[in-house]
């Protein structure tokens, strides 16, 4: 079976995509799906999609030299790891606070879901913007001297904006949908020209899928805020 997965690939046109390549995004959608819904087991599914895209952007180490390695994203599978880590362990211990005034008799607004979405102040805000801009910077030299794929600053842009956004889920904070929207828009050349696209397809996908999460977010977020107030 871990053969098959490491091997198997179907044709779209003259094209050979691998399987790994598209399973490991089927569980990146789910986990948006379940991010959108404020759904703990998002996390770890969203964990098993990234160990998968791993190993198809370092296709040289797993033998598969037919297309360019992908550092910075390769390296966006281990920091989404780590940092899916942090907000597994955030949104239960929310969910596990909520259950508590549950069982209280006090309903919380969210439903003992694992977030409360909020808006980010404006340090915060500032933050992000900073980070991103200062990251991209830093990170285009050093995934030159790797060997990154060219344009290099696309693949740092990618990594930071992916990580500022998984850090802000974690947060609660509604912004982070418009960092993935970000992403979502250098990608998709950077991910096509390299020929990764299955990839690049999902990120066409994500990119109206985080606007769509955005408002949810945000509707949630003023749904709880006058529940707050009439209580």
């Amino acid at each position: 079976m871990i053969e098959w997965l490491f091997d198997a690939t179907f044709a779209i046109g003259d094209e050979q995509i691998l399987w790994r390549e598209v399973i490991g995004n089927a569980f990146g959608l789910a986990s948006a799906l379940g991010g959108m819904r404020r759904r703990v087991w998002a996390w770890p599914v969203g964990i098993v999609g990234n160990v998968l895209l791993l190993t198809v952007f370092l296709g040289s180490v797993f033998g598969d030299a037919s297309r360019a390695d992908m550092l910075g994203q390769a390296g966006r599978q281990v920091m989404f790891i780590a940092v899916s880590v942090y907000g597994w362990m955030r949104w239960r211990e929310t969910r596990r606070q909520d259950l508590e005034l549950r069982a209280d008799g006090k309903v919380p607004t969210s439903g003992a879901e694992g977030v409360h979405p909020h808006w980010a102040t404006w340090p915060q805000r500032a933050f992000l913007v900073g980070a991103l801009l200062v990251g991209t910077a830093v990170l285009t030299p050093l995934f030159r001297a790797l060997g990154s794929y060219e344009p290099v600053w696309a693949d740092a842009w990618i990594f930071m904006g992916s990580l500022l956004a998984t850090y802000g889920m974690a947060r609660g904070w509604v912004e982070f949908w418009l960092v993935w929207v970000a992403v979502d828009l250098v990608g998709v050349p950077l991910l096509w020209s390299a020929g990764y696209f299955a990839t690049s397809l999902m990120y066409v996908f994500y990119g109206v899928f985080t606007l769509v999460g955005f408002f949810v977010w945000w509707r949630v977020h003023r749904r709880e805020q006058l529940a707050v107030g009439a209580g």
